[in-house]
């Protein structure tokens, strides 16, 4: 079993939160993992094709987050497991199980599939396949609203960019090299490692020297934060910090989220390497149960609420899977659109 480190402390007596921001919050998680057990469904029955990474168990990651920034003016860039950042950053689920259909309704219109979602409407800077390699892109949106606000004066370019990413990317060189660009730079980005323990199989705990990534920050004098990522609040009040940090001036931070995925590395994966004890630890912590409870305890919302929220995403996620299914394949005449940029 991989040792699991203790899991930060937050006091959610001092979340400062209404009902209407902790119903958004359940619903756009509730959103993500019913979406997610929806593509393992359609997988299954052959309806998507390769491999299709999920992201069940890290909801509060990704919810608690991008609805810290501002969704649909903000950037995000996602890794593989990119189909939740995608609905969190505002595409459209029917979008997003198009894509994962490879149909031309899809957000990168057929050509993506489960890892490369895109939508430069909701500034989704893309999935990435390969294991970091959204981190140089983010900076790379990061500084163009640096440079734009603080060299060609434009003062409404003020936007953040989150670049999600796992605990292998972190032994990566793209990681160490953009991180002190950015730091230099002062470039405003949150830098978010999903870490859940295993790069596919390897444990975490095996393939670095320090385990603990957030303190790599220190390397580069950048802020740097452990977080648990099985609490949305906590993970809420992270990134709000940052993002304001960020929005300042102030710099990037690098945040470290503990968190689980519930399902193996991918939907082809039969995982076997994670013991039943270890799973059996986060599966206790699931993040959306967790705010379920808060918001019941704190009188925001019953359960007859939270049961509507879950009807209603259900319908969603029904309307998703039949619009995919009607929606048309790629027309064979347009094999090589999209390889260049096109002029508008």
């Amino acid at each position: 079993m991989v040792q699991e480190r203790t899991l930060p402390s937050f006091n959610a007596a001092t979340v400062q939160i209404t009902k209407e921001e902790g119903l958004r919050l359940y619903e756009d998680m509730i959103l993500g993992r019913f979406f997610e057990d929806k593509c393992a469904e359609m997988y299954y029955r052959g309806k998507m094709f390769g491999f299709v990474h999920l992201y069940n168990g890290q909801e509060a990651v990704s919810t608690g987050v991008i609805q810290a920034m501002r969704p649909g003016e903000d950037f995000v860039s996602s890794t593989y497991r990119d189909h939740v950042h995608a609905l969190s950053a505002g595409v459209p689920a029917r979008e997003v199980m198009a894509e994962l259909f490879g149909k031309a309704t899809g957000c990168s219109k057929g050509r993506g599939g489960s890892m490369h979602m895109f939508s430069a409407e909701h500034r989704l800077l893309g999935g990435y396949a390969f294991v970091a390699e959204g981190i140089p892109v983010a900076a790379g949106a990061a500084f163009q609203s640096k440079y734009r606000r603080e060299v060609l004066g434009d003062q409404s370019a003020d936007q953040v960019t989150a670049c999600f990413f796992g605990d292998g990317a972190a032994n990566n060189g793209q990681f160490f090299e953009t991180l002190n660009m950015a730091a230099l730079w002062k470039l405003p980005i949150l830098f978010v490692v999903e870490n859940n323990k295993w790069a596919i199989g390897m444990a975490h705990d095996r393939a670095t020297s320090d385990p603990e990534i957030y303190k790599k920050a220190s390397a580069f004098n950048m802020a740097g934060v452990e977080v648990d990522g099985m609490d949305v609040l906590a993970v809420r009040a992270v990134a709000q910090e940052a993002v304001a940090r960020a929005r300042a001036g102030e710099g990037p931070t690098l945040i470290e989220a503990l968190t689980y995925r519930f399902r193996g590395h991918s939907l082809a994966d039969p995982d076997e390497l994670r013991s039943k004890a270890e799973k059996e630890f986060w599966f206790a912590r699931d993040p959306i149960k967790k705010l379920a409870a808060y918001l019941v305890e704190h009188n925001l919302a019953d359960q007859e609420e939270l049961k509507a929220i879950e009807r209603k995403i259900q319908g969603v996620i029904d309307d998703a899977v039949q619009f995919a299914e009607s929606s048309p394949e790629p027309d064979p005449s347009e094999l090589y659109r999209f390889v260049f940029a096109e002029d508008e």
